[in-house]
């Protein structure tokens, strides 16, 4: 009868651990991303830390389980979100060395409601919104995230450096999320608004100021797109992202490529931009019942 061959690591297979505390590790997961990404993700592995009262290395699968079952009355995108966050900072405390398995490997996250049609606003609406702030710094800042579809935090990173002319207009050279650098072309008429703002700036200028000369907060563009939407008569809900939507919505509907949207909107996947047009179909079967 063969003997059972007893396997151990040797001293080179052992990962050495890269962090001896909790904080330790959470600073080295969240290095690198951008600081509303680590606000975001630093709030959602205290509050599991919190949750469960133990150290990374003792949390448990059911900690895990259990975590996801306090927060399952809120709505899906928030769960899979704060589960997400806990299931990375796991997997990264193993890959260094923090802990010897990854508990939360074995943890699915829950599936997501795409609620992404409630949120996409019709032309006509939007453009009322533009035309009713359609002069100056705020007017610009609504139609560039419109016709660029940026981002609100891309908008407000905008340098003049960033900013070349084109023959029908201009471009902007926008650095996205997760690190990411495109090319978005802007309109003559969007053009025409950013040039009239720049006076004497110079190159390294922010596009859109604040009353300090920094660059505008991203709150304070929050601000501006409510005020737009409320004289607008647009939900209350209605915020910069929308505007993002929109871009993409509107561009599909009148016959844009999937792919030139993916690149404009700097999705990383053509999936992500394939749900607007799962949100707004121009076909279905109910089309063919006498109703």
């Amino acid at each position: 009868m063969p003997q059972a061959v007893a396997i151990t690591a040797t001293p080179s297979q052992v990962i050495p651990s890269q962090a001896e505390t909790d904080n330790q590790v959470i600073g080295l997961w969240l290095a690198g991303r951008s600081a509303k990404t680590q606000r975001a993700y630093e709030a959602d592995a205290r509050a599991f830390l919190l949750f469960c009262g133990k150290s990374i290395k003792a949390a448990t699968v059911g900690d895990i389980q259990g975590y996801a079952m306090a927060n399952a009355d809120k709505a899906s995108a928030t769960q899979a979100r704060k589960l997400s966050a806990v299931k990375s900072l796991l997997s990264f405390a193993h890959r260094i060395g923090f802990v010897a398995f990854n508990v939360g490997a074995v943890v699915k996250l829950p599936p997501i409601k795409n609620t992404l049609a409630e949120r996409i606003t019709d032309e006509a609406a939007v453009q009322r919104l533009l035309a009713l702030t359609c002069e100056g710094r705020n007017g610009a800042i609504l139609k560039t995230i419109y016709g660029g579809g940026l981002r609100i935090s891309e908008a407000c990173g905008l340098k003049w450096r960033d900013l070349s002319a084109r023959d029908d207009g201009g471009q902007a050279t926008v650095y996205g999320k997760g690190g990411k650098t495109r090319v978005v072309i802007l309109s003559a008429s969007i053009w025409s608004a950013l040039m009239a703002l720049r006076d004497e700036a110079v190159s390294d200028a922010p596009v859109f100021r604040s009353r300090k000369g920094g660059h505008l907060d991203p709150v304070q563009v929050h601000r501006i797109v409510k005020e737009a939407a409320a004289r607008a008569g647009l939900p209350a809900g209605f915020s910069a992202h929308w505007l993002r939507h929109a871009h993409a919505s509107h561009s599909i509907d009148r016959g844009a490529p999937i792919h030139l949207v993916q690149a404009t909107l700097g999705h990383s996947s053509v999936a992500t931009t394939g749900r607007y047009l799962h949100a707004r179909p121009t076909e279905s079967s109910g089309k063919y019942l006498a109703v």
